[in-house]
C-alpha cells in the first residue's frame, strides 16, 4: 500500500517537452533498491544460545535497519526507499584479511578488556561476496546493495564500492570485480552504535560520490564544493557544511556549537534556484547537537528535484543511490 500511495504522489506527469518545466514543477518517481542484509552475530552455545549482540545489550539489528530505511526516506522526501529482500544471521565472525576468525569467546575476552583485538582488522570482501554469492545477485538483479552488521572490530569499512569504475567511497574501491555489468555499495554498520552513526556511515559515502560527480566542475559551477562551505574554512561564506562540520563547527563532530554565523543552507531548499539571502543559524537549526538530527538536517537539504543543471541531475539522491548514474 504504501508503494502505491508513493508511486502515485511521485509519478511524473505526461508532459510533452520535460525540458520547459523547472526542477520543483517535476514530481520524481520513487526508487526501491533491494539489499542483502548479513548480519554477523556470533552464538556463545555455552550461555544459552545467547547471540554477542543480546549478551552485550547492543542494538537489534531488524529495529536499527528499520529506522535506518525510515530517516532515509524522510530525508529525501520520498524517493529512497530501500528493500530488504534477504536477511541472514551468521554464527561467526567475519574472515579478516590474513585469514583469522575471532570465536564467540576469544572476541568476549577482548571487548571486556578492551584490549588483544587482532590486527589487521580488515574483512575478508572477496571471502563474503562468494560466501553469499553475491555478484551473481548484483548481476541478475537480485540485489542493488550488500549491507553488513557486525560488532565493534568487525573489520568493515562504513562504505566500500565495487564493479567497472569503481572509485573511492570513504574507502579504497574493491578490486578484482571490473568484468560484471554494474558498480555497487558495500555498507558496512556496526549494532553497537546507534541510527546517528548509520546516517553517518550513509553520509560519507555521499560525500565520496558526490565529489566524484563534480569532479570536473571548477569554481562555482561545483556546486558539491559550494554546498559542503562552512563558516570556519570559509568565513561568512557558510552553507550546509559536510557530515562532520555544521555551518559554525569549530572542530570535528561538533554539532551542538551555539554561536551564531551567516549561512545559504536554507537556500538550498529552492534548488537550483540558490539566490535567496543568507540568515543566522546554530545548532538550534540541527538538533543541538544530537547525531541522528544533524545528519537528517544535512540530508533533508540535497537537491531533490527534477531536470539538470550544467549537465547534472538536480536530483542528487539518484547518485548516491546509484553510482552508475555518474557519466564523464
Amino acid at each position: 500500500m504504501l508503494r502505491n500511495f508513493l508511486d502515485n504522489l511521485f509519478s511524473r506527469p505526461d508532459i510533452s517537452n520535460p525540458e520547459m518545466l523547472t526542477g520543483s514543477m517535476l514530481p520524481i518517481k520513487p526508487v526501491y533498491p533491494k539489499v542483502l542484509l548479513v548480519n554477523y552475530d556470533p552464538i556463545f552455545h555455552k550461555e544459552g544460545g545467547r547471540r554477542l549482540s543480546s549478551l552485550f545489550g547492543w542494538g537489534d539489528v531488524d529495529r536499527l535497519a528499520a529506522d535506518f530505511i525510515a530517516d532515509l526516506q524522510q530525508a529525501s522526501y520520498g524517493y529512497c526507499n530501500y528493500q530488504i529482500v534477504e536477511r541472514l544471521d551468521v554464527d561467526a565472525s567475519p574472515l579478516k584479511i590474513d585469514g583469522f576468525s575471532y570465536t564467540a569467546e576469544s572476541y568476549a575476552a577482548a571487548w571486556r578488556a578492551r584490549a588483544g583485538f587482532h590486527q589487521p582488522d580488515w574483512a575478508d570482501y572477496d571471502r563474503i561476496l562468494a560466501d553469499f554469492d553475491v555478484i551473481r545477485r548484483i548481476e541478475s538483479g537480485q540485489i542493488d546493495e550488500l549491507w553488513l552488521f557486525a560488532f565493534p572490530y568487525g573489520g568493515f569499512y562504513e562504505s566500500r564500492m565495487a564493479g567497472p569504475g569503481a572509485f573511492w567511497c570513504n574507502s579504497p574501491p574493491l578490486d578484482g570485480y571490473g568484468r560484471i555489468s554494474r558498480k555497487f555499495v558495500i555498507m558496512g554498520f556496526n549494532y553497537e552504535r546507534g541510527v546517528g552513526e548509520m546516517l553517518e556511515s550513509y553520509g560519507h559515502r555521499a560525500e565520496s560520490i558526490m565529489a566524484q560527480v563534480y569532479k570536473n566542475k571548477r569554481g562555482e559551477a561545483n556546486l558539491w564544493e559550494r554546498f559542503i562551505r562552512y563558516d570556519l574554512v570559509k568565513p561568512g561564506q557558510a552553507e550546509v557544511g559536510n557530515v562532520h562540520f555544521a555551518p559554525n563547527s569549530k572542530r570535528d563532530y561538533d554539532w551542538g556549537n551555539r554561536a551564531k554565523v551567516l549561512s545559504r543552507c536554507d537556500t538550498w531548499f529552492n534548488f537550483p534556484d540558490l539566490s535567496g539571502r543568507p540568515k543566522q543559524v546554530n545548532c538550534a537549526e540541527w538538533g543541538n547537537g544530537d547525531t541522528r538530527q544533524h545528519h537528517l538536517w544535512w540530508f533533508k537539504h540535497f537537491p531533490h528535484v527534477a531536470g539538470r543543471t550544467s549537465g547534472l541531475s538536480n536530483n542528487w539522491w539518484e547518485y548516491v543511490i546509484d553510482p552508475n548514474r555518474i557519466h564523464g
